[in-house]
């Protein structure tokens, strides 16, 4: 395994200075990013941010190479970073104080443009380029955004002193896999997933990874020229086996992939798919914004059950759902998640039963909707799917979204909707009491879906407003 240089540890001396980092499209194209030019581009940025008055930055960089210089830099410079996915206009503006910075490389009014900034600095001396600032782990401010159960976002403060400590749990397990491999990733770096997966173990292993993440299945073709390691999420396994398959491609020609996962849970049958397309079942990990790592599986070794971390101490509430205690939570009496959990006798292995606020209450009825999402799909004629509360001025109901798989395409085809919504009802009434059957449905060629490939209630509860 590469010798371990953490963000808050390395020197100018940690890489030779031709040590590859980054590179274009594919390895063996030859366009890369070495560690000189990361010393290069951290010394044009900090100088940059040390000629504002902003201690706080708002930082959404889709381009990892851009990404990473800009976020040492800041962490460098001792600023308190806000890393978010969403840069409209009305967000941005919501969040924005007076004197922060707002610094991307998107094409946006007002803020300032990282690929600007490289290219007009000075070139910095060579002095300038072998000054790295101490980095203090444990005085780091980074804010992520995440949307929690109710689509509301929000703000969680970390320190790289947990995402390290996440990182080394991480690398202690799969670092062989990561040091055999260059890195591609489908996660946007903005979400505590991809940050930790895309940029922090990459740059602490000295794994060279692709400067652009993965945006369509297709790329994967050509991407048979050296082993990789994938961080992906479950919506993009999905989206990827199915789109190759319905253009004839059963197995990709990629070298011994390596594939790591998070951002939901893996079905078997996509399990089986990806491990048929790919040629490895996928090690999924879960957790959250607010935990970080909590526990992972890889189905073909442990099926359904998941693996907590080893420094993890988890036991189920009296609400049923999972609580952890970890390096991770800063939180001396842990974190309490909203999933529901049964652990295996005699164990500490656990299955995930759904979210504690998926739980609600139709005509004085209690019903999950993650159990009425799970017996649809399991009809084979559901491919995704689903179902929220609705209300109007009298009572509550269901609606149910969803997309049809090739079986359910067929089986469907030619009819009208007022019968596929009543074949549907009548077979969910093999498992549920009538009242509390969606009475709305919504038949769609995808369901709308952040970039982690996350399905927010109010997208899905706007479905059935128009």
């Amino acid at each position: 395994m590469n010798k371990i240089y953490k963000i808050t540890e390395f020197t100018s001396n940690s890489r030779p200075d031709n040590y590859v980092l980054c590179f274009e499209n594919k390895w063996h194209n030859g366009v890369f990013k070495t560690w000189k030019d990361f010393l290069t581009d951290t010394a044009k940025l900090r100088s940059f941010i040390e000629s504002k008055n902003s201690t706080n930055w708002i930082v959404h960089c889709e381009d990892y190479w851009n990404f990473l210089v800009t976020f040492i830099a800041l962490l460098q410079c001792k600023k308190r970073i806000y890393l978010t996915q969403n840069i409209a206009e009305s967000f941005i503006e919501e969040i924005k104080k007076e004197n922060d910075a707002f610094i991307t490389d998107r094409n946006v009014d007002g803020a300032v443009y990282v690929p600007l900034v490289l290219e007009n600095c000075k070139n910095p001396s060579e002095e300038e380029i072998r000054t790295t600032p101490k980095i203090s782990a444990e005085e780091t401010e980074i804010y992520l955004y995440t949307s929690g159960s109710t689509g509301k976002s929000k703000a969680v403060l970390q320190r790289m002193k947990e995402f390290e400590e996440d990182n080394a749990f991480v690398m202690s397990k799969w670092g062989e896999e990561f040091s055999k491999r260059k890195l591609i990733t489908t996660v946007s770096q903005h979400h505590i997933y991809g940050f930790l997966f895309g940029i922090c173990i990459p740059f602490s292993l000295g794994i060279p990874f692709r400067r652009k993440r993965i945006e369509f299945p297709e790329e994967f073709e050509s991407l048979d020229d050296t082993p990789y390691v994938l961080i992906a999420t479950p919506a993009f396994l999905k989206r990827t086996t199915e789109g190759l398959r319905n253009n004839g491609i059963l197995k990709l020609p990629m070298e011994s992939p390596f594939i790591f996962t998070s951002g939901g849970a893996v079905s078997p049958e996509l399990a089986v798919d990806t491990a048929k397309c790919f040629g490895v079942y996928p090690l999924e990990v879960y957790g959250s914004t607010e935990t970080s790592g909590i526990a992972y599986r890889q189905q073909n070794i442990n099926n359904l059950e998941w693996t907590p971390f080893d420094n993890a101490k988890i036991w189920k509430g009296d609400d049923g759902c999972l609580r952890i205690i970890s390096p991770y939570i800063r939180n001396p009496e842990g974190f309490a998640t909203a999933d529901l959990v049964d652990f295996i006798e005699g164990t500490n292995r656990f299955i995930l039963k759904g979210r504690a606020d998926s739980i609600v209450k139709i005509e004085q009825k209690r019903i999950s909707l993650t159990e009425m999402e799970n017996r649809l799909l399991e009809s084979g004629l559901v491919a995704d799917v689903k179902v929220v509360a609705l209300s109007n001025d009298v009572r509550q109901f269901l609606g149910a979204a969803l997309v049809f798989s090739k079986k359910g395409k067929e089986f469907f085809e030619g009819m009208e909707k007022f019968s596929i919504n009543r074949y549907l009802q009548q077979y969910l009434q093999k498992y549920f009491e009538n009242v509390v059957i969606p009475k709305k449905w919504r038949y769609l060629d995808a369901l709308p879906t952040d970039v982690q490939g996350k399905k927010h209630k109010d997208e899905i509860v706007a479905l059935f407003e128009k």
